[in-house]
């Protein structure tokens, strides 16, 4: 069985806290340039870099997956995957629906950039994607499956924006079968249950070389989603 270094949690410029230069062109060769045999584009409650990011990757070599870092209701930042672009933007498409309207101020909160697949800047999103959408923590998991995707709750052991720093909880009804924590956990205050090991990465020097593999029965973006559910 073939297994794979992976970072399945980075943001490109799209991400308003992320570098400008966190391009979908810049970050598959950073990934490639750390040892990195699968990566996924989970910028903040939008997928729409990812065309360009699968574009990239893929001329690396890397396998690449779509995805999103979905802020719910509750501030509890959730990773969704998938395996296939039309479901992960059809997916982004809704969320984007779901965030308040209120409009980004790049001055103050960063730039959100959109990119083509040639790395050129096209325009920002208007939406502020920091925000939480109108999504509880409890209906995300459910979500993203209708889209033959994975969600996952996201750096779990950090002070903010996780599960358990917002709700003080992991309830199996929520749908979650593992967790992302961080490479600087403290694995005897977390839950019982299976975790990825992702770098969360907003710059370019802050994509770290690989380290952490998952086994997987074939080299494809399906093939990494099916291992995920078994975890």
């Amino acid at each position: 069985m073939p297994s794979v270094y992976y970072d399945f949690h980075l943001h490109s410029c799209l991400s308003p806290c992320a570098d400008d230069d966190c391009t979908p062109a810049n970050l598959a060769g950073m990934c490639k340039l750390a040892g990195l045999d699968a990566v996924a584009l989970t910028d903040h409650n939008t997928s729409a870099n990812c065309r360009a990011f699968l574009k990239h990757a893929g001329g690396y070599g890397l396998i690449a997956l779509p995805g999103m870092e979905l802020t719910t209701s509750e501030e509890v930042h959730v990773v969704c995957l998938f395996a296939g672009l039309d479901g992960a933007e059809r997916f982004s498409d809704q969320i984007y629906t779901r965030l308040p309207g209120i409009k980004n101020r790049p001055e103050r909160f960063g730039n959100q950039w959109l990119c083509d697949d040639e790395d050129n800047r096209t325009g920002q999103l208007d939406k502020f994607l920091l925000n939480a959408t109108d999504i509880g923590i409890y209906d995300v998991a459910g979500m993203a499956a209708d889209f033959g995707g994975i969600a996952f709750p996201a750096h779990i052991d950090r002070d903010s924006f996780s599960l358990l720093s917002n709700l003080g909880l992991w309830d199996n009804g929520m749908g979650f079968a593992f967790a992302e924590r961080t490479r600087t956990a403290d694995l005897l205050r977390l839950p019982d249950i299976p975790y990825l090991v992702n770098s969360d990465a907003h710059r370019l020097d802050t994509v770290p070389d690989a380290e952490f593999r998952l086994d997987v029965e074939a080299l494809s973006a399906q093939s990494i989603i099916d291992a995920l559910r078994k975890l």
